[in-house]
């Protein structure tokens, strides 16, 4: 989440009238994340999301979103579907963006998770795999394995400055990974495909909330797995793994969904490419952001770290 699109207080309360939803009492920009414009809103009645949806997010893909929370919902998941006005409408415009109002879940996002934690986040993710199982709609992976070389050649030797040596030890990451990519050996589903600590919402070791659908998409189902594992498991700065944490999450997911022997094999690789799709999309994010964004900028050499864990053959260290 973040604040790229400023939002009137009389544009807001302007906004909420479409809606069966009280009157704007106050409304608070959210800093954390880097996608879309939010805003933390109380009105009256109760509590929202109010999310603007900026570039990387395409209007043509809000209906895939939509439909997968609320398919999610049905199925007795916590995630926050999109409220409809009072024509049934989901999809808005607010500030020349399209935007929709959102359920507020309850509950907190955790910095340090702990390894019960970790297995209720873990049966989540497989909850969630499970519920898809008959989700009809498909979205290609705007972030998967076709994007990394198009995306690193757009960053370029812009790289090295974030850090020397970076264009050259994370190109040779992404051949040797890419390389050894086999999508067509996998289960695909509607993934989540950005599930971190801070998209997940708990209330002591309870799940209260799966939220920030945003990139999800349809790709291999355990390259969602690998993606959670490679965002729990470490440090803030990639430098140190917690194995209990990253052994409680697998533990959680394959309480209900167990993984065959060749996705065991394959995680690694998955996992790998995880810590790439991260490693480019903050690179990305670090060299172009506005200057006057409210937005925290997240590290990628944070990603570069974790590939040493998953493969030690790519010799990376940052």
């Amino acid at each position: 989440m973040a604040v790229y699109t400023h939002v009137s207080a009389e544009a807001m309360a302007a906004f909420l009238t479409r809606y069966d939803c009280g009157e704007l009492v106050s409304a608070k920009g959210i800093a954390e994340g880097v996608e879309n414009s939010n805003y933390l809103v109380d009105t009256t009645t109760g509590r929202f999301i109010l999310t603007l949806y900026e570039k990387r997010v395409a209007a043509g893909d809000l209906p895939f979103f939509i439909a997968l929370l609320d398919h999610l919902a049905g199925k007795g998941l916590p995630v926050p579907p999109a409220i409809k006005d009072r024509a049934g409408v989901a999809i808005q415009e607010l500030a020349g963006r399209p935007a929709c109002l959102i359920q507020f879940l309850p509950g907190i996002s955790l910095s340090h998770p702990t390894p019960a934690q970790a297995v209720a986040a873990g049966q989540a993710m497989a909850a969630m795999h499970r519920a898809v199982a008959d989700f009809p709609q498909t979205r290609p992976n705007s972030m998967g394995v076709d994007s990394w070389q198009p995306l690193f050649a757009r960053c370029g030797r812009s790289l090295d400055a974030i850090a020397p040596g970076l264009y050259d030890s994370l190109g040779f990451a992404i051949d040797h990974v890419v390389g050894a990519w086999r999508p067509d050996d996998f289960d695909r589903v509607a993934i989540h495909a950005d599930l971190f600590p801070d998209n997940v919402l708990m209330r002591g070791d309870t799940v209260s909330g799966l939220i920030d659908f945003y990139f999800a998409c349809t790709d291999i189902r355990v390259f969602d797995l690998a993606i959670m594992h490679s965002a729990w498991a470490f440090d803030a700065t990639g430098a140190r793994y917690d194995a209990t944490i990253g052994d409680a999450l697998m533990r959680g997911y394959e309480g209900l969904v167990p993984l065959s022997s060749f996705e065991r094999d394959r995680f690694a690789t998955l996992a790998s490419g995880a810590c790439i799709r991260f490693a480019l999309s903050r690179a990305w994010d670090w060299l172009n952001t506005p200057a006057d964004a409210l937005v925290t900028r997240k590290d990628p050499i944070a990603y570069v770290r974790r590939l040493g864990h998953y493969d030690a053959t790519l010799g990376l260290r940052a």
